[in-house]
């Protein structure tokens, strides 16, 4: 059924989702819960039975069906008619820019899921062109849409504890959350990804942007390395071994892929992560096969990962206001974001599910716990919701943010990455006239 936006009544917004993994199939997951607000219409994804299960789950007809995105593409029209009003892109992190680039350029609007690119000159390129198509543009910045933070933004935009002027931010990763996604999976080794202040963490530098809003990093400074990870590390019991599953350390080892991946789905848990690198259903037999031939069975000290595991990064904004971020993998908190936020008249403490906030003036201090409405707080359905409502109204703003912002954010966090490495503070306005002139 159309859904009214006030005056008119509006089709359901037609959504093709390009890469049917783990975050295509979040974001498709909103057309399920609400038909009347959006639809999915086509997919493009290259393995087979999460491509078949996809398809089956939504009801798609064969023609609707593609291995790759480029074939989707070539069939943008359909007798004569868009195939769909717009597309969420959640491919492989390297392939971000061809795919959105190529999109815009036909005209479709486009949620992009984080990053936006791997490289500087990327990210700048893709800005060029949804400028220049002049489409709606998301990028999966997820967290800014979760009821926790967008209360509390909402307290720091309305100005009642005054000027803000500092942030503390942690993001607590994951001891084995780390191991399966930024050791041994897609995102552990930069050239085949990218680093993990960008792949993690731009959620997080793109929080801080968000919160000092009308005001732009200035300086920056970062420090950081790989520090358990790695050859070294590896406990002298485990000897030779190089796979989990061979590994005499296996029991006593807090990283082992068997306690991760198959103990799970012998107990009946076939979500994440180890839905994440079967094609198909996990079961026993799926799953004890990619231990023996993959990545995700290897030793987390014998893999091909070079990223870091933990990093501070260190903000100055044009008002003078600072903002701190850590971000460590050796927690047992998963991303679950702790905050502290100071004011001139107040201070808000928060925990990603819960926060309190203390006026000075009064002296009073109220706790308050927003609804969390599943993956990310509820960032994931937010976004959803905000992307298909600015799509079906015409609206940049629905978003609360644009591709230029989103290109600001990550520009900030390459120019705290080239910080870390080259052990000196960073200009970020000089930062990004060199890399505008390098293009």
């Amino acid at each position: 059924m159309p859904i009214s936006n006030g005056q008119t009544l509006v089709a359901p917004v037609r959504l093709a989702i390009v890469g049917c993994g783990q975050r295509g199939k979040i974001y498709a997951s909103y057309a399920l819960n609400s038909p009347e607000r959006c639809t999915i219409v086509a997919i493009a994804e290259p393995r087979p039975q999460t491509r078949k299960q996809f398809a089956e789950r939504f009801a798609l007809p064969a023609h609707a069906v593609f291995e790759s995105w480029e074939a989707l593409l070539a069939a943008k029209t359909e007798n004569g008619e868009r195939i769909a009003d717009a597309v969420v892109v959640a491919v492989r992190d390297t392939m971000h820019y061809a795919v959105v680039s190529a999109f815009a350029q036909e005209g479709f609007d486009i949620l992009c899921e984080k990053p936006m690119a791997t490289s500087v000159s990327d990210c700048i390129k893709m800005a060029d062109a949804v400028n220049k198509a002049g489409c709606i543009f998301g990028c999966g910045h997820v967290m800014r849409y979760s009821p926790y933070v967008q209360e509390i933004s909402e307290i720091v935009f309305s100005k009642q504890l005054g000027e803000l002027v500092n942030v503390v931010h942690i993001e607590p990763v994951g001891y084995f959350h780390f191991a399966h996604s930024y050791v041994r999976g897609n995102w552990g080794n930069e050239k085949e990804s990218s680093f993990s202040l960008m792949t993690k963490s731009c959620h997080d530098i793109d929080l801080l942007c968000h919160w000092f809003k009308g005001q732009t990093p200035v300086r920056v400074s970062s420090f950081g390395s790989l520090s358990h990870f790695r050859k070294a590390g590896k406990p002298a019991k485990a000897g030779d071994a190089t796979r989990c599953l061979a590994c005499p350390a296996e029991k006593e080892c807090a990283y082992s892929a068997k306690k991760i991946y198959l103990d799970p789905v012998q107990q009946g848990n076939i979500g994440w992560p180890v839905d994440t690198f079967v094609d198909g259903i996990p079961d026993i037999e799926n799953v004890t096969e990619a231990l023996n031939t993959t990545p995700y069975g290897l030793c987390v000290y014998e893999s091909n990962n070079d990223v870091v595991d933990h990093q501070v990064v260190n903000l100055e904004f044009s008002n003078g206001a600072t903002a701190s971020f850590t971000m460590v993998a050796f927690t047992s908190l998963i991303c679950q974001r702790q905050t502290r936020m100071h004011f001139t008249n107040g201070e808000i403490v928060g925990d990603g599910l819960s926060y309190t906030v203390t006026n000075f003036s009064t002296m009073e201090t109220k706790q308050y716990t927003p609804t969390n409405l599943g993956g990310h707080g509820g960032g994931d359905l937010g976004i959803s919701e905000a992307f298909v409502r600015a799509v079906a109204e015409r609206k940049q703003e629905v978003l609360m943010t644009d591709v230029n912002e989103v290109l600001k954010s990550h520009l900030t966090v390459f120019a705290a990455e080239k910080s870390r490495k080259d052990g000196a503070v960073v200009d970020c306005a000089q930062f990004e006239k060199e890399m505008r002139q390098d293009l």
